[in-house]
C-alpha cells in the first residue's frame, strides 16, 4: 500500500468519521475511496481526502442534510461559505420559531401556574373535490362538532375504502370523551374503520386508503395518522405541519438522501410506506389555544400549493371561505389529483 494512502479504519479516525459513514457516503457519491481492492473490496483513502471529509463532518455535526453536503462540496470555498451562511440562517429562523411554539406549550402544561377554564368549541367546514384530471373522486372528508378527517383511496376501490374508514369513526362524533381516554378510543375506532374498509372492498390487498383525523375533547385534540394526508396547524399567524408523511420520499428526505426541492419531482413521491391496515398510525394528543386554526387535507394541495401559498390562503376568512381559497387554487395549479380540505378554528364558547 502506497504511503500516501490510509485504510478506511486509519481515515476513519483521522477525520472523526465512522467506517459505517464513509461506507454510506461512498454509496451516496459524496466521499469516494481513492482506490477499492478489487479482491477484497476493502476501501482505501488519500491524505488528500482529509479536509474534504473533515468538511462533511462539520457540516454534519450543522445538521445538514447529506443531499445539501453533497452540492456544498462540489462549490468553491466562497461559494460554499455563501451556502453554509444561508442554510444556517434559516435554521436559526425555524428554530426560532420551535422555540416559540415550545415555550407556549411549556406556560400552557404548567397547571400548577397557570389555569384555563376557558371553554372552547370547534367551528368547522369541510369540502372535497375530485381535480380537473382525474376520473372520479377517491377522497372523503368530514368535520362534525367533535371529529374531523380526511381519507385518500386508492386503487379500483379507493373511494369506497375511504368512505368506509371515514363513517367508521362517525360514531366519534356524538360521544363526549375525556382527553385521559380519548387515545384508547380512537386506536379501538382505527381497528373498527381497519376491519370496515377490509368488508368494503373485494381485494384489499389492491385497494386501500390513507387516514388522519383529529377528536376533539373540549380542551385537547386526538391525532391519528397514517399515510400522506396532512394537519397544519396555523397559530400566531405562523404555520406548523404537525404530522408527519408515510412514503418513501419522506423518508429519503430524512435521511438526507433528497432536498425537498428534490423531492417535489421524484418519480416516487407517491410512494407510500404505510396506510390503513398496513402500518401503526401515529397516535398524540395536541392541547389547543383560542385562535388555533387546524387544516387537514389530502396531498392533492400540498402536491401543487408550497406551505407558503397555503399559509396565505388559509388565513382568508371563515373556515367555508378558506376551504373554498385552497381548492380553487389547487384546482388553478393544474388540479392533478382530487383535493380535500377540513378547516377547523378553536373558539370561545359563546355564552
Amino acid at each position: 500500500m502506497r504511503r500516501d494512502m490510509l485504510t478506511i479504519g486509519a481515515f476513519a479516525r483521522a477525520c472523526r468519521l465512522s467506517p459505517k459513514a464513509l461506507r454510506l457516503y461512498d454509496e451516496l457519491e459524496l466521499l469516494r475511496p481513492a482506490r477499492v481492492d478489487p479482491h477484497t473490496g476493502y476501501r482505501y483513502y488519500a491524505l488528500g481526502q482529509l479536509e474534504q471529509a473533515r468538511l462533511v463532518a462539520w457540516l454534519r455535526r450543522l445538521g445538514m442534510p447529506l443531499a445539501r453536503i453533497r452540492e456544498v462540496c462540489a462549490l468553491e470555498p466562497g461559494a460554499a461559505a455563501r451556502e453554509i451562511r444561508a442554510y444556517w440562517a434559516r435554521v436559526e429562523a425555524e428554530t426560532a420559531v420551535r422555540r416559540d411554539l415550545a415555550a407556549f406549550l411549556v406556560d400552557h402544561l404548567t397547571e400548577e401556574t397557570r389555569k384555563d377554564t376557558t371553554m372552547l368549541e370547534l367551528r368547522y367546514f369541510a369540502h372535497s373535490d375530485r381535480g380537473r384530471v382525474r376520473p372520479a373522486n377517491q377522497d372523503t372528508a368530514y368535520a362534525g362538532a367533535r371529529l374531523l378527517a380526511v381519507a385518500d383511496g386508492f386503487g379500483p376501490a379507493g373511494a369506497p375504502a375511504s368512505s368506509a374508514a371515514v363513517e367508521a369513526l362517525r360514531f366519534l362524533d356524538t360521544q363526549e370523551v375525556s382527553a385521559g381516554s380519548v387515545l384508547n378510543l380512537l386506536e379501538d375506532a382505527v381497528q373498527g374503520a381497519t376491519e370496515a374498509v377490509r368488508d368494503a372492498t373485494d381485494d384489499p390487498d389492491a385497494n386501500g386508503t390513507t387516514l388522519t383525523a383529529l377528536l376533539w375533547t373540549g380542551s385537547r385534540l386526538a391525532l391519528v395518522h397514517i399515510g400522506d394526508s396532512r394537519v397544519y396547524l396555523l397559530r400566531d399567524g405562523e404555520l406548523f405541519r404537525i404530522t408527519h408523511d408515510h412514503t418513501v420520499v419522506q423518508s429519503l428526505i430524512d435521511e438526507g438522501r433528497l432536498t425537498e426541492q428534490e423531492a417535489t419531482a421524484h418519480p416516487q413521491r407517491t410512494l407510500l410506506l404505510k396506510a390503513l391496515g398496513t402500518g401503526t398510525p401515529d397516535l398524540r394528543l395536541h392541547d389547543a389555544a383560542p385562535g388555533d386554526r387546524y387544516l387537514l387535507c389530502s396531498d392533492g394541495l400540498p402536491t401543487v400549493l408550497p406551505d407558503a401559498r397555503i399559509r396565505e390562503l388559509l388565513t382568508t376568512g371563515a373556515p367555508d371561505v378558506a376551504v373554498r381559497a385552497l381548492v380553487d387554487a389547487a384546482n388553478e395549479a393544474g388540479g392533478p389529483d382530487n383535493v380535500s380540505c377540513v378547516v377547523a378554528d378553536v373558539v370561545r364558547e359563546a355564552s
